[in-house]
């Protein structure tokens, strides 16, 4: 019998798709717990979808001093993304990117982003799959187009969500987004360090 497991495996050729088919991350400021980003994999016609969700909260006691709220979508056939679509919350503040395929290329729009075709290397900056080091990255909150500069830090170990250790390569990137980002051996995303508006700073920790 065909599992779903097998059914990802044969649809899509994109590296870093978890072994669970889930990508689960706490979200730390801090050190202290303000929320999560999910990421589901999910068999689709010729391929795969990738469903998006992140909620924060930063609180103060009982207050609320800080909410987001993303979803989104992307759907991948035969190893490459087709289509893509967010809408995100951003504390009162709405923002949307949809991106969809044709013969001549990605089509993306988005939140003060007129429509444009991606160049050929441009992928969604969801983070999930490594090879979006390699080109410019489409912001999926509101589909601008990014070109973050990336160095190789080589082998360091990404810290879990239940303190354990994993062996990992990290990468420094800088320019418009600036961060640390983290993936296993295999390509899975294991791992993120950042610093927010407010000068906070920010860590995803992978529950596994």
């Amino acid at each position: 019998m065909l599992t779903r497991r097998v059914l990802l495996a044969a649809a899509v050729a994109a590296p870093g798709v978890p072994r669970a088919d889930l990508l689960h991350f706490r979200l730390l400021r801090e050190g202290s717990r303000i929320g999560a980003h999910v990421l589901r994999f999910l068999p689709a016609p010729g391929g795969m979808r990738v469903a998006i969700a992140v909620d924060i909260a930063v609180r103060f006691g009982p207050l609320v001093l800080y909410r987001y709220r993303l979803r989104g979508e992307e759907t991948w056939r035969d190893g490459r993304c087709v289509a893509a679509a967010s809408h995100t919350d951003d504390d009162g503040t709405a923002l949307f990117m949809r991106a969809s395929r044709d013969a001549s290329g990605l089509w993306v729009e988005g939140t003060h982003t007129p429509r444009y075709r991606a160049p050929a290397g441009a992928m969604i900056a969801s983070h999930w799959n490594r090879a979006e080091l390699r080109g410019p990255w489409i912001n999926l909150e509101n589909g601008r187009l990014l070109h973050p500069r990336v160095r190789p830090l080589g082998a360091h170990p990404a810290l879990l969500a239940d303190g354990a250790r994993v062996a990992a390569n990290s990468y420094a990137i800088t320019g418009p987004a600036t961060m640390r980002i983290w993936y296993t051996q295999a390509g899975v995303w294991t791992g993120l360090l950042f610093t927010a508006s407010d000068g906070s700073l920010i860590r995803y920790e992978r529950v596994t």
